[in-house]
């Protein structure tokens, strides 16, 4: 697997003047005004007469809005963000007809996120120094890291969060992204709440569990945020006290989860993963806040990218293969195993660590499916035909148990 001219988001924080500041929430606003008309235009369109309206369309209706009284606003704004946000309407509904995501939605002034893309024709990019259109002066950005050497940014993407902060996004060609030298190491990797992550060499990573930490504080902040006034400067403030709290928390834990992906797809050539359905199992309210603070789904689709920028495999295993009841010595499969069982025993005298004999099972049942495509559910006797380890080679199927 190679990995030529990847495209990388660079983000930084910016520190905007007060009329910066003014012409980036003005645009804002309009971004959102033409969203919402152009989201209406095809509803309607499809509504009334069974009419699909494409980009070309909108992009046309654009250009009359801008003539009306009521939306001559839109001229005071750069049209490159205009542009843009019908471009991504277009790839809504596109990902809508193809079956991959839901009907658009309107944008809510209070609770969606306030962003603008720019194009190459919107800003100017020179000595180190982003000049937005309708600007003079070029933004004060926080250089935290370089910009890989001779990078020319294709887009621009400025967005402020909840609690206040400006960031601006450089779309990037990155030419230092190049596939690992190959190791040939494999890990099976389990997720869990006690530890966050265990892996099948017996490591664990411990759960540094970042809502939980701040929770007192936040939900004092909430507190206060209750008996505020709606409407008033004060609920204003508070809300973005409430606001910088979970960016604290999503900030830290966004920083643990890169380190502990990068670190996985440098040291090994294929990591196994369990294929979990974090969206029934956030379901569970006992469960729910725990599952949602160890961020499964952040940590599989960090591993995933990486692992293609890298060159390395990443093997999801089937959701409903035991792996935790099944012993990684002889292959013999227990009945009911339940959550407080953290160490069992097996009939064959090995005593199993849970969530160790998991990551086992894992990178067993991984590397079986990667070699041969055999399937990853163990039969509850002694399977007849060929097994998948007989098929593989003696190399990877050194310590395997048996599926």
């Amino acid at each position: 697997m190679t990995a030529t001219h990847v495209k990388r988001a660079f983000k930084y924080r910016f520190y905007p003047t007060d009329a910066q500041a003014a012409e980036l929430s003005r645009t804002f606003g309009c971004v959102r005004k033409v969203y919402n008309l152009a989201l209406q235009a095809r509803t309607e369109a499809w509504a009334l007469r069974s009419e699909r309206i494409n980009y070309n369309a909108t992009s046309a209706m654009l250009t009359a809005w801008k003539k009306t009284e009521e939306l001559a606003f839109l001229n005071d704004v750069s049209s490159v963000p205009l542009q843009q946000c019908l471009r991504h309407l277009q790839s809504a509904f596109t990902n809508f007809f193809g079956k991959r995501a839901k009907y658009p939605r309107f944008k809510s002034k209070k609770k969606s996120r306030k962003s603008a893309e720019y194009t190459t024709s919107g800003f100017r990019f020179r000595d180190g120094k982003l000049t937005l259109a309708k600007m003079a002066e070029p933004l004060d950005i926080v250089w935290s890291r370089p910009l890989p050497e001779g990078a020319a940014p294709s887009t621009v993407t400025v967005s402020q969060d909840a609690a206040g902060r400006w960031f601006v996004s450089l779309l990037v060609e990155d030419p230092t992204v190049k596939p690992l030298p190959a190791t040939g190491t494999a890990v099976g990797v389990d997720v869990g709440l006690d530890h966050l992550l265990t892996l099948s060499t017996g490591e664990k990573v411990a759960n540094p569990r970042h809502e939980r930490k701040d929770r007192d504080r936040l939900a004092l902040a909430q507190r206060r945020l209750a008996r505020k006034q709606k409407g008033s400067a004060n609920r204003v403030k508070a809300r973005q006290r409430v606001a910088r709290i979970h960016a604290r928390i999503a900030d830290r834990r966004r920083d643990h989860l890169h380190k502990l992906t990068t670190r996985l797809v440098r040291e090994n050539q294929t990591v196994v993963i369990e294929d979990l359905s974090i969206r029934n199992m956030v379901k569970n309210r006992s469960l729910a806040r725990a599952i949602s603070d160890a961020a499964w789904s952040d940590f599989r689709s960090m591993l995933e990218y990486k692992a293609q920028w890298y060159g390395r495999e990443v093997i999801a295993v089937d959701r409903f293969f035991p792996s935790s009841k099944l012993c990684s010595n002889c292959g013999t499969l227990r009945g009911k195993m339940p959550l407080n069982v953290r160490t069992w025993t097996c009939d064959c005298g090995a005593v199993h660590d849970r969530d160790v004999n998991a990551a086992k099972n894992l990178l067993a049942a991984g590397l079986a499916v990667s070699a041969c495509g055999a399937g990853v559910r163990p039969q509850r006797s002694t399977p007849g035909g060929q097994s998948a380890r007989k098929q593989e080679t003696q190399r990877a199927t050194a310590g395997i148990p048996r599926l």
